[in-house]
């Protein structure tokens, strides 16, 4: 029982932060950032349960992805946030994830997804989990810190709750056995929760005006809007996917496996699975979902590698998105709290990037490829998005992503660079 309340709250902590962030693109007030909340439980719950049913039939979290999010960003740039405007770019996103579920679909079913595989050595897993946890470990510390567009200072209470909730999920990780293992992360956000409620915030009560049950909206941003203009990024994004199934896929077998094999099987069930879920998202009118590399973490952390108490808690998580005053209260989860989970998960998601990068001896081919992807990938996340604004829309849609350039890089150099030894 507690197996499957710990993946429930795992769950959540990667659920209730997305939404708030692109409630503040769009300026949603909270009616609608509640009601998105409660949509994308609902796609997220489905997300997982289909994959561990039909698709990869693994034990990995479907998350909201950040490319999408970052793809929400542009649109809301490039078109507008209010009004009309923000409403044809919602229904523009709602069409674009549809016709990029198609694609995904497409590729699963005439079996090219799984030829992805060989292009991913442990040298190029490794540059895409090490770029990974590079790139969201900033949006973590963010949240651990108090920061959002309403504060721009470090919230220093904030932050050392958010500490002792990350040091009491690294310290029972790492120094205990048994139950206080498994249940590290459920132990660390419940200790973290409730001093949030003792010395920051004692007022946490369910907000009154949430229905008790309401079902999830069909098309809550109106019905999409299909234009040629989003077939190549729709195109594109399917591509660029298929690389975060593989590193999820490769990472969570090593940590349950000790191998990291995929079979093309899996990796064509997972991409037709997932564009299937690309759909759900856009007929829900959410933030697509990806498999999350970072599950990998957590299971090695926790040790539970058990898949059942996964598959209860994607079915829970479906069924608590028809009670919105249910979500009202999960949603309170402080989000220093919830980011400070999610980074200690992180700790051991780039330990096994270290692991993949240093598998084989350093040789001068294996240090370059390393060090020219890291450096151009995780420089580019340094660059500001508004400084790609004016190249065109499918190259600002590679070229912004460092994560995807580095990944990239690694495979191209991989590839042309043929070992001697």
């Amino acid at each position: 029982m507690f197996t499957v309340i710990q993946w429930f709250i795992f769950l959540l902590a990667n659920a209730v932060a997305i939404p708030i962030v692109i409630g503040s693109i769009f300026h949603m007030d909270p009616n609608e950032l509640m009601l998105l909340m409660q949509r994308t439980f609902l796609i997220i719950g489905l997300a997982c349960f289909l994959q561990g049913w039909l698709g990869h039939k693994l034990p990995i979290i479907d998350g909201p992805a950040g490319l999408w999010v970052s793809t929400f960003a542009v649109f809301a740039a490039s078109i507008g946030v209010t009004g009309s405007e923000g409403v044809q770019a919602l229904r523009l996103l709602e069409a674009a994830m549809i016709l990029t579920g198609v694609f995904l679909i497409i590729l699963g079913v005439f079996k090219v997804s799984g030829k992805v595989i060989y292009l991913f050595t442990p040298l190029v897993t490794g540059v895409f989990l090490t770029l990974l946890t590079f790139q969201l470990s900033g949006t973590f510390l963010e949240g651990m810190l108090g920061l959002d567009q309403n504060t721009p200072y470090i919230q220093v209470n904030e932050l050392i709750i958010a500490m002792i909730s990350f040091s009491t999920v690294l310290i029972l990780s790492s120094f205990f056995k048994g139950w206080m293992k498994s249940y590290a992360v459920l132990i660390g956000i419940s200790i973290g929760w409730i001093l949030f409620g003792l010395f920051i915030d004692s007022d946490q009560s369910t907000p009154s005006n949430a229905p008790i049950f309401q079902a999830p909206e069909i098309f809550a941003w109106g019905t999409p809007i299909f234009d040629w203009s989003v077939v190549p990024i729709a195109l594109l994004t399917a591509f660029i996917l298929l690389s975060n199934i593989v590193a999820a896929l490769s990472a969570t077998s090593n940590v349950i496996k000790g191998d990291p094999y995929l079979s093309h099987t899996q990796m064509n069930r997972g991409s037709f699975v997932l564009g299937v879920n690309h759909g759900i998202s856009g007929v829900f009118s959410g933030v697509a979902v990806v498999p999350l590399a970072s599950t990998a973490g957590f299971i090695q952390l926790t040790g539970q590698k058990r898949k059942s108490p996964f598959m209860w808690a994607s079915a829970i998580l479906v069924i608590v998105s028809f009670f919105p005053v249910i979500i009202s209260s999960l949603a309170m989860i402080p989000a220093p709290v919830a980011n400070a989970a999610l980074l200690a998960t992180f700790v051991q998601l780039m330990g096994l990037g270290l692991r993949n990068l240093f598998i084989e001896p350093l040789n001068e081919r294996r240090t370059t490829i390393i060090t020219v992807s890291l450096l151009l990938g995780a420089g580019l996340m340094f660059i500001p998005p508004e400084s790609f604004a004016l190249l065109p829309e499918t190259v600002k849609q590679i070229i912004s992503n460092g994560l995807l350039v580095g990944t990239v890089i690694a495979v191209i150099l991989d590839r042309l660079w043929i070992d001697e030894n």
